[in-house]
């Protein structure tokens, strides 16, 4: 049995003045326990709409997701989500964002304490514990969002954009650093992103959506993100099998992209 099932999964809104927009088709996923799986796809794929279903926080219209053989019926502690940007609590600093989760399930404070210690020092912001939110950058606090979402330990980690608002550097930091804590944690991370770069370096698999309705279009296995942990990034998307995948890849999105707008036009 996969560890995450996605079963036929279809989700359709309806709208308030009639009709409706199918956001999701008959889309089936098996996943393993530890694989990296990145998303990509023209907007308007359902890319996001799949990871709110997988995280609970909407429920599909058709088909069934199974995480350990369970239904997910609703948000749960063995699933975290990272969002395009933090969605921390200003009000705290570093530290009691990251051990929020902890205190809200009565963990002792010096279990508490070890936990987000090793966790700050894993995303290397222990220097930083006491700085208010609102004082770090946008990278930091990306930074303090993944050590928030690592601490609850949940079996499946959902990345939506999360590193779509930062400036080329940092992202490629981040882009370094999510490398690192899975292969660290073990963990089984879904990237969201509209970077055909990001999803190539990220991805062991990398599933392109297309659109009306949204469904997965294609999916590669890929060798990359084994290659980048611990090394040269750069070096990773210069390989010429790097280069001929994203211009692959974006031919396919392009077209799909002119197949929107021609749609849009009658």
């Amino acid at each position: 049995m996969s560890f995450l099932s996605i079963d036929n999964l279809s989700m359709r809104f309806d709208l308030p003045k009639g009709g409706h927009v199918q956001a999701l088709q008959d889309v089936s996923l098996d996943i393993q326990k530890g694989e990296l799986i990145s998303v990509l796809g023209p907007s308007g794929c359902g890319k996001s709409t799949l990871l709110n279903i997988l995280a609970g926080f909407l429920s599909q219209t058709d088909g069934h997701v199974f995480l350990n053989g369970r239904p997910v019926t609703g948000p749960g502690s063995e699933r975290g989500m990272v969002f395009q940007k933090g969605a921390l609590f200003e009000w705290m600093d570093v530290r009691n964002n990251v051990d929020f989760g902890l205190r809200m399930k009565g963990m002792p404070e010096p279990d508490r304490n070890t936990i987000t210690e090793n966790l700050l020092e894993k995303v290397g912001l222990r220097a930083f514990k006491n700085k208010a939110v609102y004082e770090l950058s946008g990278g930091m606090q990306q930074r303090v969002a993944l050590a928030r979402c690592l601490a609850n330990d949940p079996d499946v980690i959902l990345m939506d954009e999360p590193l779509g608002a930062l400036d080329a550097l940092t992202r490629e930091k981040m882009q370094g650093l999510v490398l690192k804590l899975w292969k660290e944690t073990g963990k089984t991370i879904i990237l969201i992103t509209h970077s055909v770069d990001e999803a190539l370096l990220l991805g062991e698999r990398l599933l392109v959506m297309a659109p009306r309705p949204g469904r997965i279009h294609r999916e590669y296995r890929l060798p990359f993100a084994d290659k980048a942990v611990g090394g040269d990034l750069r070096s990773v998307k210069e390989d010429p099998q790097f280069g001929e995948m994203k211009n692959e890849i974006l031919g396919m999105i392009w077209e799909m992209e002119e197949e929107i707008m021609g749609g849009a036009e009658h």
